[in-house]
């Protein structure tokens, strides 16, 4: 019986921990530089506290570490598996008897931890974080409303209401420029031209009130066909965030929102013809093919780390790269198909797995038969990609 403490167990197992927290360091580092440019104007700009950013990127983080874990679960076997090899301890443990299957126990403990985590992030990490981040977000944006807006798009966030802005003073938050189409009034087209404009509001009812200076409007009514142009010092609109949020539907959770009950009770009752049920029922399976992925990664990882001997070893890390690549085309080629019906959810989400999990299974059988991964082919491709990419 093989003993998961074993001194080789052990080893194995301590030397995958380093690059694991290391690689998800470096993958978590770039979601945070893809919204740093956000973070820098919600805190310059607009005056937002640290406090509430830093919530606000917290409460995102479970949903992009539900993919980040298994990247980093397969860098860490990969990683650690090379440079084993490179120091030839692989082929020392050969020569001492060692199958390569006895490698799979740290590997597989490895892998079942990483999947026990991301099932917790998928189960009650993403839906608690989706939850929090939304009411953060609100609080955010009723407490100061230029958080909402930007310049030069058109914002139509509110019911029956476009707002558009061409400048922002960050200081003063004086709104330069404005335009508003506002269709409330049934019948009626109020459009509304000022130079300037200021919000006052009450952010605990979360009602704004925008105050417009020197301009003009022009209204339309549809019923007897007429027109009138009014000019004016100031003129005052009222902003219901509590009916921008209905408008939106914003109040509602979406899918992958959902907790696993709450999908449940939602697939009940929902039509099984309908676009948002195959959403529903894709979130569902998700929740469970995404932690296992983790299983499928470190599987895949033994026998390119194994026998990244007769390659550069930067190969054998891209080459581990390109696999997750394919895993998360896989999964996004499977959700597009799955949405619409026209293939089975769970054949969409649990298809990723299989292909990838069944060809490590493939690679680690032809490895403890000593044959050789030849993957001449890739490498020159990549080089000659390489060359095409220098001369251009």
């Amino acid at each position: 019986m093989i003993n998961p403490f074993s001194i080789l167990n052990r080893y194995l197992f301590l030397e995958m921990l380093p690059p694991f927290f290391i690689n998800l360091a470096f993958f978590s580092f770039i979601f945070l530089m893809k919204q740093i440019l956000d973070i820098t104007d919600m805190i310059v700009n607009h005056k937002v506290g640290v406090g509430p950013v830093f919530l606000l990127l917290v409460y995102t983080m479970p949903f992009f570490l539900q993919y980040i874990i298994p990247m980093s679960i397969m860098m860490a076997v990969l990683m650690a598996l090379l440079r084993m090899s490179g120091d030839n301890e692989i082929m020392a443990l050969k020569a001492a008897g060692v199958s390569i299957y006895r490698l799979l126990t740290p590997v597989l403990i490895f892998s079942l931890s990483g999947t026990l985590i991301t099932g917790y992030m998928t189960l009650v990490g993403v839906p608690l974080g989706a939850e929090r981040f939304k009411t953060l977000l609100f609080d955010v944006a009723t407490s100061n409303l230029n958080v909402s807006l930007k310049e030069r798009t058109f914002n139509d966030n509110f019911k029956q209401i476009m707002l558009y802005v061409n400048k922002i003073d960050p200081q003063s938050g004086e709104l330069h420029n404005v335009l508003i189409e506002d269709s409330r009034t049934s019948g009626v087209n109020n459009t509304v031209v000022a130079r300037r404009g200021k919000l006052f509001g009450e952010p605990k009812e979360m009602v704004y009130h925008l105050r417009l200076y020197d301009g003009t409007i022009n209204q339309m009514d549809m019923h007897d066909r007429s027109s009138h142009t009014i000019n004016f010092e100031t003129y005052d609109i009222r902003l219901d965030f509590k009916e921008a949020l209905s408008h939106r539907g914003m109040s509602e959770k979406t899918p992958d929102e959902m907790t696993l009950s709450s999908l449940r009770a939602y697939l009940k009752r929902a039509a099984p013809d309908k676009g948002k049920y195959f959403g529903a029922l894709l979130q569902y399976y998700k929740k469970f093919s995404i932690p296992v992925a983790c299983l499928a990664m470190g599987l895949l990882a033994v026998p390119l780390g194994i026998q990244a001997r007769h390659s550069k070893k930067a190969f054998g890390i891209g080459l581990g790269l390109l696999f997750f690549l394919l895993y998360y085309i896989l999964l996004s080629v499977g959700t597009a198909f799955g949405e619409n019906g026209s293939y089975p959810p769970v054949v969409a989400m649990w298809m990723p797995n299989v292909i990838l999990g069944g060809f490590g299974i493939y690679l680690m059988v032809r490895s403890a038969k000593e044959k050789q991964l030849t993957f001449h082919w890739m490498e020159t491709l990549l080089a000659r990609t390489m060359k095409w990419v220098g001369k251009k």
